[in-house]
């Protein structure tokens, strides 16, 4: 049997709740009830399309027609409530691709996309860390600039940046592909297109690693089916919740408290 794989989405679930974590990834009773959202299927899809916009070669784009061809191409309709939220979500991702092409036939070209949504692994003594980089680009000075797409957000700063677990992961990783190579971190809130960039020092890339291990360890030796549920504000939006509350020391308060939280 393998080591098992860890990604960002699912330590970030784990740090959330170990019970979702379970549910999710280790116990498959869980995927009958996990339901398709509209807000994922809005990112897949602008991923999709920024995927071919960066990419060239034959499945590239590079005018605002081909863009919006693609973006009709892939468009994921799974997860809205219905026909008028998917239409206006629909709307507002044409608009921003839209934008987006535009901003970048304004800027000059001063670095070069060397792959894009590609996966790299890195191993571990008990796991395997794997990550799926949205686009790598290499500037002038030589610099590698990692460029991760927030489908929902408006604003960004280099503190968000610093936060990420996934920017601090796909940092890591690129490391070990181009070990010594100075790189940076770059999030683009496509809803306005407002970009934040910041790197890690070796020394703090070396902190992060060490304490990723730690956590990565924690992880894949928790004893996961012996996490008993407990309330947090998460759970009044969360696919398991049904499956919670089937224990009889779930704690959830009356649901006019859960209404009222604000998640």
């Amino acid at each position: 049997m393998g080591k098992p794989s860890l990604s960002p989405s699912k330590i970030s679930t784990y740090l959330a709740c170990p019970v979702r974590y379970r549910w999710t990834y280790a116990d498959p009773r869980g995927r009958p009830y996990l339901r398709a959202k509209g807000m994922y299927s809005f990112g897949t899809t602008l991923h999709r399309v920024l995927e071919k916009f960066h990419g060239g070669g034959e499945t590239g784009v590079a005018t605002i027609g081909q863009v919006a061809a693609a973006y009709d191409e892939s468009w994921i309709d799974a997860g809205f409530s219905d026909a008028a939220e998917m239409a206006e979500a629909y709307g507002e991702g044409l608009q921003i691709l839209e934008r987006y092409v535009e901003e970048q036939a304004r800027e000059p070209a001063t670095s070069q996309t060397l792959f894009v949504e590609r996966v790299l692994k890195g191993e571990y003594e008990h796991f395997r860390l794997i990550g799926r980089l949205d686009r790598v680009d290499e500037r002038a000075d030589g610099v590698l600039e990692i460029v991760d797409y927030k489908s929902g957000r408006t604003e960004v700063s280099s503190d968000d940046v610093v936060a990420d677990l996934a920017m601090g992961c796909y940092q890591l990783l690129l490391s070990k592909l181009h070990p010594g190579r100075p790189m940076v971190a770059t999030i683009v809130a496509l809803r306005s297109g407002a970009r934040a960039s910041c790197g890690f020092s070796p020394e703090e890339l070396a902190e992060f690693e060490r304490d990723l291990v730690k956590l990565g360890d924690q992880i894949v030796t928790d004893e996961i089916f012996d996490r008993l549920p407990s309330w947090k504000p998460l759970c009044a939006q969360c696919d398991f919740l049904t499956l919670c509350r089937r224990h009889p020391d779930f704690d959830e308060p009356p649901s006019e408290v859960a209404r009222g939280e604000n998640w």
